[in-house]
């Protein structure tokens, strides 16, 4: 099965070439415009990553993240901006994202990118599987 993704960026034509790529790289992507869109969107179906625009109409790229996190989604985010600087990169971090990438986008940059986020996700989901297994398994009885 393939992975879903999530573009959510206000530029039409990023989205249809993102979107393309993507499916030719056999990932599963949807796409939308706003950041309420893709909170919608991340309310019906899992995603393992989302592709994330900081300046969106409406509720920016940076709350939509925040609300995400409250929200309990443990997507993978990577955030992607036209008008990117270090004071917005270490904001999205601290918000959870995986990484920050600068357009114009470079199409190998951005699937390395998300098949990273997606097998560090992998990861955790599997580190904390396994720290539950070990808690329920060496239970102290006293």
């Amino acid at each position: 099965m393939s992975e879903s993704i999530l573009i959510v960026d206000d530029e039409r034509g990023i989205r249809e070439s993102l979107s393309a790529v993507l499916r030719d790289e056999g990932f599963a992507p949807d796409t939308v415009a706003t950041g309420e869109e893709c909170l919608k969107a991340i309310g019906k179906r899992a995603y393992g990553c989302v592709l994330l625009d900081v300046w969106l109409p409406g509720i920016s790229g940076l709350e939509t993240l925040q609300k995400m996190r409250e929200a309990n989604c443990d997507a993978a985010v990577v955030i992607i901006s036209g008008h990117g600087n270090v004071e917005t990169a270490v904001r999205a971090t601290k918000l959870g994202a995986f990484d920050f990438i600068e357009k114009p986008l470079s199409i190998e940059k951005t699937v390395l990118t998300i098949r990273n986020a997606l097998r560090q996700r992998q990861l955790e989901i599997t580190n904390q599987s396994l720290a539950a297994e070990l808690k329920e398994e060496y239970a102290m009885i006293g």
